[in-house]
């Protein structure tokens, strides 16, 4: 069953973001995600405004979460601390 990554974040520093971006996006490729939606415009609903927003497609929950503690998306989400503020969570898709 699929599984959805969505990250929303707040970048507080973009130039030390733009790092962490350049390797996250490899990471979650390799662990078979796919992006769906990445910036952009949004309109916020409900809650604090978050200028970026990311979902991922995942082929199933364990693995998305497989790959957020993989070596490589460890080595990215150091880069992203401290650069910026996120809240993120991995659901099971209802395929």
């Amino acid at each position: 069953m699929s599984a959805y990554w969505i990250a929303r974040v707040h970048v507080t520093n973009p130039e030390g973001y733009s790092k962490y971006a350049a390797l996250a996006g490899p990471a979650l490729e390799k662990h078979g995600g796919v992006i769906l939606a990445r910036g952009g415009k949004q309109v916020v609903l409900e809650g604090g405004a978050f200028e970026r927003s990311v979902v991922a497609r995942f082929p199933s929950l364990e693995a998305a979460e497989k790959c957020y503690h993989s070596p490589e998306y460890t080595e990215a989400r150091k880069l992203a601390m401290g650069n910026a503020e996120r809240h993120m969570v991995v659901v099971e898709g209802v395929d």
